[in-house]
């Protein structure tokens, strides 16, 4: 029995094809994965199913009903999680979730889900002060009200530390009845591996439909499977660092973190914090949604100032001389952080002034770096246009334009597809090969392996530092996710 059928759908913005004479089934009672490169078609798909898009030509039955015509209908049997975060920041957990469950006109019982979800000593904190992890599981909990017999997730595991993925699968293979009908799209091929159905996209259309484990018996068979049915993935010279102006620096000792902390009250959002990175190193910063991450990215590169400690960049103490120690690094942040409403180009015009490129020079290494990060085609698309994927691109040309010798990198790759993913890690490793220094933050722990060390961070403090080798060795793990999650154990066991 179907829960979705669709014959020939077809949907275009303007000249771009977003859905291409598509043609689908979804089986109910199953958990279906929607994998595809960022501009596949995914989210054009979920909306235009349950009604938020209307197709230009094609059928669409959801459920017995026609989305278009019977939306509001169809509604009342659906739960949707787009996305982007749809709560309203500025109500509390317990707030967001009765609002919600007026909505849905079910009752307030919420003690099962704030418990199954750990959010319950949180339910008086605002949603918009939640990590990262928290909010994806408010977002979840929202959606499950009133036991949708359709549930459609679009991305829900973006962002969320390899703990909180396995809570929110958890969440919801616990949460709903087995004749629930789940459509999940995501950036993680290793979670798409354990659906029941997995359906590729490239390019508007379906390149395979089928079980995960008939196509690759193993997560990693699985991705380099889906990698060669987009067309493969062929790794070359990367030209961000073949053109990167590199002055080399005459300290050994690029990064270093001194006894950096950062209090509010009485709670340490990052405590004692001490590394030292050398010129050309590639170090990781690892850990769960709220260990402390990007509040010690932020302090070094003087956009937050420590309760105690110190940075120094390039031997320059970021609280003393903070201008001149930002001048040597670039920095993305982990929430797209650039003008939604400016174009493409008018971003990096902006940027490279900012970081005091010349004005003679700026048209020049503007379109330099608009041919090598592939951005030509978006030039004049505005920011808050693109799709993830390539808003992820154009932060990290933004960061780069002006060659800083330290580069702070945080989830540079978070949501977006896997043949990006390896070409930003190509890029990456390219410019540490050539002395660059890189910090970076990533959830995908096959990533960590690219890294020369990593600091993996809980609570705001330092638990382990090692190459990954050894931080597998400490953990008595043959993958980083295991270490990953084993260290955190047994760190929690310690204390």
């Amino acid at each position: 029995m179907q829960t979705v059928t669709i014959k020939n759908l077809t949907k275009n913005f303007g000249s771009a094809v977003a859905i291409d004479n598509l043609s689908l089934n979804i089986e109910k009672g199953k958990i279906t994965g929607l994998i595809g490169a960022d501009g596949a078609g995914k989210t054009t798909l979920l909306r235009t199913i349950i009604g938020l898009l209307i197709a230009d030509s094609g059928e669409i039955d959801v459920l017995g009903f026609n989305p278009v015509t019977q939306k509001d209908e169809l509604n009342l049997h659906i739960g949707y999680m787009p996305q982007k975060f749809g709560l309203y920041e500025d109500l509390t957990v317990i707030e967001n979730l009765k609002l919600y469950a007026d909505l849905k006109n079910v009752p307030h019982d919420f003690d099962k889900m704030l418990e199954f979800t750990t959010l319950a000593p949180f339910q008086d904190r605002l949603s918009g002060a939640l990590s990262g992890g928290m909010k994806q599981k408010l977002g979840l909990a929202c959606t499950l009200l009133g036991n949708p017999e359709f549930l459609l997730l679009d991305e829900p595991s973006v962002g969320v530390d390899p703990i909180s993925r396995r809570d929110l699968i958890n969440m919801v293979r616990e949460m709903i009845t087995p004749h629930t009908t789940v459509l999940w799209s995501t950036a993680y091929l290793d979670e798409a591996h354990n659906f029941d159905t997995a359906v590729v996209l490239d390019k508007g259309r379906v390149i395979y439909e089928g079980k995960p484990h008939d196509l690759a018996p193993t997560p990693q068979e699985f991705e380099n499977k889906v990698i060669d049915l987009m067309g493969g993935y062929n790794k070359e010279e990367s030209l961000i660092a073949k053109n990167y102006d590199y002055q080399a620096p005459n300290v050994e000792l690029t990064v270093e973190a001194d006894n950096l902390e950062k209090r509010y009250g009485n709670f340490y959002a990052v405590k004692n914090n001490t590394f030292k990175i050398k010129k050309g190193e590639i170090f990781g910063l690892l850990g769960p949604n709220g260990a402390g991450k990007s509040t010690s990215f932020k302090m070094m590169c003087g956009l937050a100032r420590p309760t105690s400690g110190t940075a120094r960049i390039m031997g320059i103490d970021i609280k003393k001389n903070p201008e001149k120690a930002r001048a040597n690094l670039g920095y993305m942040a982990q929430k797209f952080s650039l003008y939604g409403s400016l174009t493409v180009k008018e971003n990096l015009d902006f940027f490279a002034l900012a970081y005091g490129i010349k004005v003679l020079e700026k048209n020049k290494k503007v379109n330099e770096v608009i041919e090598v990060f592939g951005l030509k085609e978006y030039e004049n698309y505005k920011a808050e246009e693109l799709p993830l994927g390539l808003k992820q691109r154009l932060s990290m040309a933004a960061a780069l334009i002006h060659n800083p010798p330290v580069l702070f990198l945080d989830e540079p790759t978070s949501g977006v597809d896997v043949l990006t993913r390896r070409d930003f890690w190509n890029h990456i490793t390219s410019l540490a090969k050539k002395g660059v220094t890189i910090m970076v933050t990533t959830h995908f722990m096959d990533e960590a392996e690219y890294c020369d060390r990593i600091s993996l961070f809980y609570k705001g403090e330092t638990i382990a530092v090692g190459t990954p080798a050894e931080l597998k060795q400490q953990a008595g793990a043959n993958d980083m996710e295991t270490a990953f999650i084993n260290l955190i154990k047994e760190s929690e066991v310690s204390k």
